[in-house]
């Protein structure tokens, strides 16, 4: 055990976590291995997304602790190469987030047409879930361009604005950036190397007089990973 908190602890610092971060990433990790071992009778290593799933159930009362050891437990499994329990790990803490994140209005979406904003909450579309409900495949795309006389090229451009705000910390002008800059789905955001990213970000920003800042390279490094673990939901 102490063989592999020490590789863990060099597949942190290489991912850049700063040492206090780091700690709280192995406590994490601790913790759910004394609940493995207490309440499964199992270690880390053989666990499985059975043994997850229960682990968030009884701690689910406690969400902001609760979010914060599933961080540490979706890194560990990928240290370990377990990477489909730290997709579900990944997972859970992202439904987690999204039962206290404040709902993203389209309205809130830099550079959204206000007269298309209208129209879809019309039809009850007002938020960046709604609006991926409703037009997250082709044909419920050209369904929603009928029934609102929206332009099928402006609805795209909602969905994947609605699609990024998925991101934690995505807001709406961040979303808006990528957007503009060509990184406009999750698949394109999985993609890249955080720092490669950056500097294109901070090059497209200079060039095109941008009315925003590029992220900060923690900001895009926590984009990029979950971008790369995030469930799949828009079919373009």
């Amino acid at each position: 055990m102490v063989i592999e908190e020490s590789g863990f602890k060099s597949f942190l610092k290489k991912k850049g976590k700063k040492q206090q971060v780091i700690d709280d990433l192995v406590s994490s990790v601790n913790y759910y291995r004394e609940f493995l071992l207490k309440i499964c009778g199992k270690t880390i290593e053989n666990s499985t997304g059975d043994d997850l799933l229960k682990f968030s159930q009884i701690h689910e009362n406690d969400r902001g602790l609760l979010k914060k050891r599933l961080r540490g437990i979706a890194l560990y499994y990928s240290f370990i190469s377990r990477g489909e329990l730290a997709i579900l790990a990944s997972d859970l803490r992202e439904e987690e987030i999204s039962k206290t994140r404040r709902v993203f209005r389209l309205e809130d979406f830099r550079g959204v047409d206000p007269e298309d904003i209208e129209k879809l909450a019309i039809i009850g579309i007002h938020d960046a879930g709604q609006m991926i409900d409703a037009a997250k495949t082709p044909e419920l795309r050209e369904n929603l361009t009928r029934k609102t006389g929206i332009e099928m090229e402006r609805i795209l451009e909602y969905v994947k604005l609605s699609d990024l705000s998925r991101m934690p910390g995505m807001k709406g002008i961040r979303a808006r950036l990528y957007c503009d800059a060509g990184v406009d789905t999750v698949e394109k955001l999985a993609s890249w190397d955080p720092q490669e990213l950056r500097e294109m970000l901070i090059k497209f920003v200079e060039e095109t007089g941008f009315d925003g800042i590029a992220p900060l390279p923690k900001e895009v490094r926590n984009t990029v990973e979950s971008a790369r673990v995030i469930e799949r939901i828009v079919v373009y």
